[in-house]
């Protein structure tokens, strides 16, 4: 990925924090939701390894696409569609970092016109990085991934709110680790935003 190098670190920072939270609370969540959660928090960790900002062997950004498609086909299987599309794109983004589109390789090419002339000009190589993946895709998926923190990011707030109510009220006390599926998708929403920003 392209970018500072702290966006690297606050990025592996969130997904192994959103990763270890999801799979420590999936233990004591609804059932029903266990295996989503810990779908998440090993998405999230996964992009908590991807994000290292440090430069990988390709191998392993192969190993990254294998594995996040694999997921993604499996969600899709079972109609998790979101976690299809975080898995997906997960492996969209391992790949992008792996094979150069034409634009990167005409630059990849520009540099290499440049390092051959050494200083003339005083001129040295291109600083600026072009972006990897196809813009289009990576345009819908921000798109996605915006509407997605957005509207969940909304819903958890009254969710917690009306919680608290019902509690004062003498209502029905919520189940414990009720909106930890919601929480963990906002972060994992939060972090793929920026991993594609720095595509």
């Amino acid at each position: 990925m392209h970018g500072p190098v702290w966006v690297g670190w606050l990025l592996v920072l969130l997904g192994t924090a959103a990763g270890a939270y999801c799979l420590v609370r999936a233990r004591s969540g609804p059932a029903a939701q266990r295996g989503e959660v810990r779908g998440e928090g090993l998405m999230a960790l996964g992009m908590a390894a991807m994000a290292w900002p440090v430069a990988a062997p390709s191998w392993s950004l192969w190993l990254f696409t294998a594995v996040f498609g694999a997921a993604g086909l499996w969600a899709l299987a079972h109609r998790h569609l979101h976690h299809a599309v975080g898995a997906l794109a997960m492996a969209y983004m391992a790949l992008a970092m792996v094979v150069p589109t034409p634009q990167q390789a005409g630059h990849t090419g520009q540099m290499g016109q440049m390092a051959q002339l050494g200083q003339a000009g005083g001129t040295g190589p291109m600083a600026h990085a072009v972006p990897g993946g196809v813009p289009l895709l990576t345009g819908l998926l921000l798109v996605y991934f915006t509407g997605y923190v957005l509207a969940a990011g909304v819903r958890l707030v009254p969710a917690a709110g009306a919680g608290a109510g019902d509690v004062a009220a003498g209502g029905p006390v919520p189940v414990a680790g009720a909106g930890v599926l919601p929480a963990c998708r906002v972060a994992m929403g939060i972090g793929m935003l920026a991993m594609l920003l720095a595509l």
